[in-house]
C-alpha cells in the first residue's frame, strides 16, 4: 500500500513538473512572438525541447510513471542520468548545426526557464501530512 502511494506521489510530482515546465514554454512564446515573430517563436520551441526530450527520456528509461517495478538501484539512475546528458548534448549539437536559432537569447531563455523549474516545481506541490 506504501508503495502504491508513493508512486502515486511521484506521477503527481511529474505531471506538474511537466505542465509547470508547459507552461513557462507557452510564455516564453507569447513573450517572443511580438519582440521576435514567428522566429523567436521557434527559436523558444527549440530550447524548450532541448530541456524537456531528455527529461522525457529520464522518466521513460526509470519507469516512473508505469506501474511495474521500478529498479532501484544507482546503476539504473546513473544510466539514466548519463543518457539524459548524452541526450541533452547531442540536442544542443543538433540544434546549432541543423537549425540554428534565429534569437539565441529566446533559446537559452527558454532552455533556462524549463530547466529551472525543477527548482520551482515543489513550491506547487501540496504537503499532506499523514498520523503515523
Amino acid at each position: 500500500m506504501k508503495q502504491r502511494i508513493e508512486t502515486q506521489q511521484r506521477k503527481a510530482y511529474v505531471i506538474r513538473l511537466t505542465t509547470a515546465q508547459l507552461i513557462v514554454a507557452l510564455a516564453g512564446m507569447l513573450a517572443a512572438y511580438p519582440v521576435a515573430g514567428i522566429a523567436g517563436v521557434l527559436s523558444v520551441i527549440m530550447g524548450a525541447l532541448v530541456a524537456l526530450l531528455p527529461q522525457v527520456f529520464f522518466i521513460q528509461r526509470l519507469g516512473i510513471l508505469h506501474n511495474r517495478r521500478r529498479s532501484s538501484s544507482a546503476v539504473s539512475l546513473f544510466r539514466a542520468e548519463s543518457g539524459k546528458f548524452g541526450l541533452t548534448v547531442a540536442l544542443f549539437s543538433a540544434v546549432f548545426v541543423l537549425v540554428p536559432p534565429s534569437n539565441p537569447a529566446f533559446f537559452f531563455s527558454a532552455y533556462v526557464a524549463v530547466v529551472l523549474m525543477h527548482g520551482l516545481t515543489p513550491l506547487f506541490m501540496r504537503r499532506h501530512r499523514t498520523l503515523d
